[in-house]
C-alpha cells in the first residue's frame, strides 16, 4: 500500500481548517475538472476517532456550505458539483495515510507477508507502518506487506 501525504492532495490544505473548524476531519478531496463543470468529492468523518456516532445528512450539509463558496474561489468557478459524503460502513482505505485519522478505529489489512486478514485497533501510523493492536498484542505492519485495508464498523 503507498503512502501519500494528504497535504500534497489537491485543495486539501485548503479546505483541511474549514471542516475542522466544525468538528469533523476531511479524509479526502477529490477534485475533476469536466467540460463546463467541475466535479468535487468530498469524505469527512467525525472528530473524535471513538465517537459511536456516524455522519449524517445535516452533517455532510453543514461542510458542504462551508466548503463551496471556498471552492468556488480556490477554482475560479462557479459552476460546482459537489458530493460531501462519510467513509460508510467498511471504508476501503486507498491511501496508507489515513490510517492516522482512523486512531482507535477497528481495521482489517490483508498481511502479503502471512496471505491472511489481520484485524485489530488502529494504534498508530507513520510514512512506513501501522500499529495495531491485534487481542491485546502490538503488531506492527509495514505498508509494503499491507495489499488492502477495510475499516469496521463493530
Amino acid at each position: 500500500m503507498d503512502f501519500t501525504s494528504l497535504d500534497s492532495m489537491p485543495y486539501y490544505t485548503q479546505c483541511k481548517s474549514l471542516v475542522e473548524g466544525l468538528g469533523y476531519i476531511l479524509v479526502s478531496i477529490h477534485v475533476v475538472p469536466a467540460k463546463t463543470t467541475t466535479k468535487v468529492q468530498a469524505v469527512i468523518t467525525n472528530g473524535e476517532s471513538n465517537s459511536s456516532e456516524g455522519i449524517g445528512i445535516n452533517d455532510c450539509a453543514k461542510v458542504h456550505r462551508l466548503l463551496l463558496p471556498r471552492l468556488e474561489a480556490l477554482l475560479q468557478n462557479q459552476d460546482i458539483y459537489m458530493e460531501v459524503t462519510s467513509p460508510g460502513m467498511e471504508r476501503h482505505i486507498k491511501n496508507a495515510a489515513e490510517f492516522s485519522l482512523f486512531k482507535g478505529r477497528d481495521v482489517k489489512v490483508w498481511n502479503t507477508e502471512i496471505s491472511d486478514w489481520i484485524s485489530g485497533v488502529i494504534k498508530d501510523s507513520d510514512e512506513h507502518q501501522l500499529t495495531l493492536e491485534v487481542m491485546e498484542e502490538t503488531k506492527i505492519i509495514p505498508y509494503t506487506n499491507i495489499a488492502k485495508a477495510k475499516l469496521l464498523q463493530l
